[in-house]
């Protein structure tokens, strides 16, 4: 009975050391809570006219937001990150909204790294204002949480969280909720949400899209009276006490009809100012002969002045001149 006791403390000692070398390697703390653990997952889009009415889109096709894909890992995957690029997968679903490809990614990542434990999706949000849920599960060497969501209509933008670690050392947190903000996968170089395809070539890494970069007066988000975006959108993750997959909705204080959500903190307003083109060529001079005659020259409104912004300036300018052609 002596050798089998001490062969299985040896091998307890080299497991526990298998398992600390690995901790070391990797950024991830080791997880020491309960094996399993179930969430809801509630996104919900804060996209609104007030508060990004720049270039909101109203029609063919309105604001709205896809289908939401998510998945519990380990370190060894990440979906996404910023300053890294892009793979095929994210490319198709951020462009298009076409989830095959990725789900591939996370098959494999699943069956030959061990690294992605379950995959989930919750549905569509026809609208920038609106939630969608679904429910998943955790386990203990799979405790990182990350997914996608597009926002439609645009280039390659969406919001998302990478790599979300809902282990606390020996316990589950028990609700988590973030702001979500705009992130431009790198793959396409629009910088409106309703510009044609135009590749990015060579591509570029994840990036953040504030409210001053990419720095261009034609970027959707571009709001330079701004110090940073409001969020775009929410999501909140709850553990569940009752039976697996009973969803528990969370506690967010949310009221509306449909699919239209006002949250409990007011909508921010955000400032837009006029933008006028530059000014025409001027006019002919028009007078009569031996006195001074007048020309003019005229700017469009390019966008209306919203929530408080600048107001338009004066769109005609006359001067006076020497007639050509006197009557």
């Amino acid at each position: 009975m002596g050798a089998p006791t001490l062969a299985t403390a040896q091998a307890r000692a080299l497991w526990a050391l298998l398992l600390a070398s690995l901790g070391s390697v990797s950024s991830q703390p080791l997880c020491t809570a309960r094996p399993l653990a179930e969430y809801s997952i509630t996104f919900t889009g804060k996209w609104t006219q007030t508060a990004f009415p720049k270039q909101y889109p109203l029609f063919r096709p309105p604001a709205q937001w896809s289908s939401l894909l998510g998945a519990a890992h380990s370190s060894d995957y990440s979906m996404w990150r910023e300053s890294q690029y892009a793979s095929n997968g994210l490319r198709e679903f951020a462009e298009r909204g076409e989830a095959w490809a990725l789900m591939k990614e996370l098959q494999a990542a699943g069956e030959q790294l061990q690294s992605v434990h379950e995959v989930f999706s919750a549905p569509a949000v026809p609208s920038g204002t609106g939630h969608t849920a679904t429910e998943f599960e955790v386990h203990a060497r799979h405790s990182l949480v990350s997914f996608v969501v597009r926002i439609v209509p645009s280039p390659d933008w969406f919001v998302g969280v990478d790599s979300l670690d809902l282990c606390d050392g020996d316990r589950w947190r028990e609700q988590v909720t973030l702001d979500l903000y705009p992130h431009d996968a790198g793959t396409d170089s629009g910088f409106t949400f309703s510009s044609p395809n135009f590749a990015t070539i060579p591509q570029d890494t994840v990036t953040e899209i504030t409210a001053s970069s990419p720095s261009h007066p034609a970027n959707s988000f571009y709001y330079p009276r701004l110090k940073a975006l409001p969020p775009i959108a929410r999501v909140t993750l709850v553990r569940l006490r009752q039976s697996p997959r009973a969803f528990v909705p969370p506690s967010m204080h949310l009221v509306g009809r449909g699919n239209e959500i006002t949250d409990s903190l007011s909508v921010p307003e955000t400032p837009l100012d006029c933008e006028v083109s530059l000014w025409s060529s001027w006019g002919l001079c028009a007078g009569p002969c031996g006195k001074l005659g007048a020309k003019s020259r005229t700017r469009y409104v390019r966008v209306q002045p919203a929530n408080h912004g600048a107001p338009c300036p004066e769109l005609e300018e006359q001067a006076q001149c020497v007639p050509d052609n006197c009557v």
